[in-house]
């Protein structure tokens, strides 16, 4: 059979595409049940496979487009499609003659992606991160269902607070499942160099792509208050965010408490092409 460009879908499980012997190392063939999805994504999700499994470890250069193209024995414009689908989310990473890369973790991502408080005046710097507490805890009702598991499950607390031009602007409290993040103590921590979610990701091969937040108005509480230097029951904004992992896991449930006296939260949107 000949794959072509076409939206094309696959329709019978034992056809499930497979590579072929030439394969480059540490990829598995198409799952049998990808049949009845287009073929891109079925490609998309044998390249996610392959970062999920290490094959492809963050920072890692992806073979090039024909020999994968011949591997997943389809078309280059439905590898290229697969691909395009990873770098919109920011798993892949294009570099201009170079080639495509697993994306990292990097402070610049971390500013591009995940971290939206700035100075109302449109100043945008990485904040200066303080480790408050750190504790091995049992999740909650809140927390549980967040991360789409039991109360009482084992787990990391983290509070943090977070200084922008010298002032406290943020205070998280983040959950993480301690079975995701075996090994984890406060003075790994407090070393790390980089962000958290590049902590995550090259030491307990936990990549988070995406998050969803929930945001609202509410009178801070004495724990954030206390951290933010500000008044208990002082308007602040509360955003709920849970961390997404690859294969759509939730990995991290995390509570920012943010002062916009000096500070707004800013989100590019834009329209899926």
């Amino acid at each position: 059979m000949t794959w072509t460009n076409r939206p094309r879908r696959l329709h019978n499980a034992p056809m499930a595409l497979a590579l072929r012997t030439a394969t480059p190392p540490g990829f598995a063939s198409i799952a049998p049940d990808a049949a009845g999805m287009p073929l891109y994504r079925a490609v998309r999700r044998a390249l996610l496979k392959a970062i999920e499994d290490g094959a492809l470890a963050p920072g890692a250069a992806l073979p090039n487009e024909t020999e994968l193209a011949a591997a997943f024995d389809v078309a280059i414009g439905t590898l290229r499609r697969a691909v395009d689908d990873l770098v919109a989310e920011h798993i892949l990473v294009r570099r201009q003659g170079r080639g495509t890369f697993v994306a990292t973790h990097t402070r610049d991502r971390f500013l591009f992606q995940f971290f939206h408080v700035e100075r109302s005046d449109g100043l945008r710097d990485a904040p200066d991160v303080e480790l408050l507490s750190f504790e091995r805890v049992r999740m909650d009702e809140e927390s549980a269902a967040a991360l789409s598991t039991r109360a009482g499950t084992p787990a990391f607390r983290i509070e943090n607070r977070l200084k922008l031009q010298g002032a406290a602007v943020v205070h998280d409290l983040i959950v993480i499942p301690a079975a995701l993040f075996r090994g984890l103590t406060e003075k790994r921590l407090r070393e790390r160099t980089s962000t958290i979610y590049h902590l995550y990701q090259s030491e307990f091969g936990v990549t988070v792509v995406r998050a969803r937040e929930r945001l609202r108005a509410v009178a801070a509480d004495r724990a954030s208050a206390r951290a933010l230097g500000t008044a208990p029951g002082q308007p602040v904004l509360q955003v709920r965010r849970t961390a997404i992992g690859l294969g759509g896991r939730p990995v991290e449930y995390r509570v920012s408490t943010i002062v916009t006296t000096a500070h707004d939260y800013v989100n590019l949107l834009s329209r899926p092409s």
